[in-house]
């Protein structure tokens, strides 16, 4: 759910010896300990190996059922090592990550439960029908794992979406063994976490090669063009996933790359909304921008707000939101620099001015600010177009507009997101405005965003059954999830069987329905 740039991480590939892997305390920016080193080429490859060595160890879904379950009670168990570790790496604090590791661990038994119920196999079966015209064939279909995948871990979820996080958790759940590529700002923490599910795979009388982890830039990259991967997820920058993207899509035998690459979030606040609560939208959007110290995928980035007296009010409720907000410490010192660097080439346009403005804290923090600026500088092509890219930190863009036809230029301008969000005042939200704002503006967000926050804020992606996380590119590079249990279908394929004697049918497909499956039989819910 974050910006690892692949392409700016330091890469020293020597031949003589690896480069040391170390773990650095973001508050001050001093090295804690070496924790590993960066693999080789063989390292990688053999890591891969022994994960795809794996994979009939994860046939028997009771079995990765009992590993996630025990791996959700390994790490709660650890939680207060976990904790600690993952706070000196990247400064999120235990509150924040006490919160994380809960999700982590509940997401883990969401998916042993979905491994249980079988559903997700998507099991269907069409008996003959020599009446047909033409003839319909005995067919038989359901879902198989993809074999070995590579996990790329976030920056600022060094839990829920790193090594014991959703790619990895739903990896194992579709029966995919993972190698997953450490991120360079929590290596101790992942090898902590790492070991953690080891453990619970030997606990449960699966190979610990089912999961393995890899340091190192160049590392990454020889993990996705391995021929043994089969698929990769990818959380971070649109830099660093357009290159692996395209390092799967090179390969001999392109793989799927499900890659999260970056978010503007844009928000859309309606006079109405405006005039019914500017003082509590305004509070809202201060807490969304800065939650986590802006380093949230789904932040606000962009927000339309009207003139006048409404937008006034809203303007002033914001200013003292964030006015009030303490500075904070990002992940590490090169989103620090990125961050400084991108508020002060935006804060430079012309017609640009912030109320509050975002910078430098103190030699190792940030403060959070916003910039306005009139919409109309963002409907037509221009040097205002930065300001319709994502800045990843405690920074959001106010854009002021005079009519809701400058609202319909600005989005239409807009690339793929995570999530869109409308603030509507009631009658809006009823239906029963006059001019069907509520619906026009709904259907106007809709294809932009993978997820459509109404009345709310976007930052927290609750893990249910019906949850998307994803979006048109750049927001990911699929159309599938990374978060609730339809996460699941990145890894899996489908295969039909026609025709195929009864005694070598998988016992998913066999007549007597033997695992006690979910199935859909002749077109209806079997037994129904």
């Amino acid at each position: 759910m974050v910006r690892q740039d692949l392409a700016r991480e330091e890469c020293t590939v020597a031949a003589a010896a690896a480069a040391p892997v170390w773990s650095v305390d973001p508050r001050n920016g001093k090295r804690r300990e070496q924790v590993a080193v960066e693999a080789t080429a063989e390292e990688v490859d053999s890591a891969v190996r022994t994960a795809h060595a794996a994979r009939a160890a994860l046939a028997d879904r009771t079995v990765r059922a009992a590993f996630l379950r025990r791996a959700a009670d390994l790490l709660d168990e650890a939680g207060d090592r976990v904790i600690e570790a993952a706070d000196a790496e990247t400064a999120l604090g235990p509150g924040r990550l006490t919160g994380e590791l809960s999700r982590t661990t509940y997401q883990l038994r969401a998916f042993a439960d979905s491994v249980a119920e079988g559903a997700f196999l998507d099991v269907l079966i069409d008996h003959a029908d020599p009446a047909l015209a033409p003839p319909r064939p005995d067919l038989r279909r359901y879902k198989i794992p993809l074999g070995a995948v590579a996990v790329y871990a976030a920056s600022n979820f060094p839990l829920a979406f790193s090594v014991p996080g959703g790619d990895t958790a739903s990896a194992l759940a579709a029966g995919c063994p993972v190698v997953v590529k450490a991120h360079p700002d929590h290596p101790a923490t992942s090898e902590l976490c790492a070991a953690l599910l080891r453990r619970a795979a030997a606990d449960t009388g699966v190979p610990e090669g089912v999961l393995n982890l890899v340091h190192g830039f160049q590392a990454g990259i020889d993990l996705v063009r391995h021929p043994l991967i089969t698929a990769a997820g990818f959380t971070g920058s649109v830099r660093g996933g357009r290159a692996l993207h395209d390092a799967a899509a090179a390969r001999p035998r392109p793989i799927p790359f499900h890659g999260e690459l970056g978010s503007l979030n844009p928000v859309v606040i309606t006079e109405a909304a405006a005039g019914e609560r500017a003082e509590q939208i305004g509070a809202g959007l201060a807490g969304a921008m800065t939650l986590g110290v802006g380093q949230f995928c789904v932040k606000p980035g962009l927000v339309l707000a009207p003139e006048g007296e409404v937008g006034d009010r809203l303007l002033k409720s914001l200013t003292a939101a964030v006015s009030d907000t303490e500075a904070g410490v990002l992940l590490d010192q090169r989103m620090r620099d990125a961050f400084l660097d991108g508020v002060r080439t935006r804060a430079g346009l012309p017609d640009v001015h912030a109320p509050v403005t975002p910078g430098a804290g103190g030699e190792h923090t940030v403060s959070a600010g916003f910039l306005a600026v009139p919409a109309a500088r963002l409907a037509t092509e221009g040097p205002h177009d930065l300001l319709l890219e994502e800045c990843f930190g405690p920074v959001t863009v106010l854009a002021r507009y005079a009519d809701e036809a400058e609202i319909t230029a600005v989005l239409a301008r807009l690339p793929g997101n995570l999530t869109a969000t409308l603030q509507l005042g009631d009658d809006e939200c009823a239906g029963t405005d006059a001019d069907g704002r509520g619906a026009r503006l709904l259907a106007d967000v809709t294809p932009l965003a993978g997820r459509v926050v109404v009345n709310g804020w976007p930052t927290g992606v609750a893990v249910a059954p019906a949850q998307h996380h994803g979006g048109p590119y750049p927001a990911t590079t699929s159309t599938s999830t990374s978060v609730g249990g339809t996460a699941v279908e990145r890894w899996l394929r489908p295969v039909a069987y026609q025709d195929t004697p009864p005694a070598l049918l998988p016992p998913e497909l066999r007549e007597d329905n033997p695992l006690g499956l979910p199935r859909r039989v002749d077109g209806r819910p079997e037994g129904a």
